[in-house]
């Protein structure tokens, strides 16, 4: 059976980049349905039927199966190369895959109150919301890739100024978009 070791890896590695487009996807459809939600009728049903249509569709056809497909391969790689449950950079990577399946399900629990028409979060919050995908997406990936868990520190701190970058990029959009709402 390990023969098939790179094949399944292949096919992890598909899904998680399946998974991750449609986890970076389904917040920017939560902004924009916030947005529709505070514009006059019919718009706001109109685009709020629509967004909310596209966002049922990325989770049940793209997002939810990537995420168990990503699981499966991911779990047959340990299953025909056991010794990588104990290397010590797939010990933390796995620690970020937990904290990946926790944002996955408070994702889905988002995507349900907005598809009965709860909005509790604003379009600034959910633009803040996706960036966990990318800093967990970084993690894992600079992980994988040095399988190095002894600058993990510098990784951290690395992720840490990462996650600055974002919310000034994020703070710099809404100053444009304040002074141009055609940006």
């Amino acid at each position: 059976m390990s023969e098939y070791y790179l094949y399944f890896k292949s096919l992890h590695v598909i899904f998680i980049v399946t998974w991750f487009a449609g986890l970076f996807y389904m917040p920017r459809l939560f902004v924009y349905q916030i947005e529709a939600s505070e514009k006059p009728s019919p718009d706001k049903e109109i685009l709020g039927k629509q967004l909310g249509l596209m966002a049922k569709r990325l989770w049940k056809i793209i997002t939810g199966p990537s995420m168990v497909l990503a699981t499966i391969f991911g779990l047959l790689m340990f299953y025909v190369s056991p010794g990588l449950l104990e290397q010590p950079w797939m010990q933390i990577k796995l620690g970020f895959i937990i904290l990946l399946f926790f944002y996955h399900a408070r994702t889905w629990k988002i995507h349900t109150q907005l598809q009965a028409g709860n909005f509790k979060y604003t379009s600034q919050q959910m633009r803040l919301w996706n960036e966990g995908a990318t800093l967990i997406l970084f993690a894992v990936v600079f992980l994988a890739v040095t399988k190095s868990a002894t600058n993990w520190l510098y990784g951290f701190l690395g992720l840490i100024g990462l996650a600055v970058l974002l919310m000034l990029g994020i703070r710099l959009y809404r100053k444009i978009q304040k002074n141009n709402p055609d940006a």
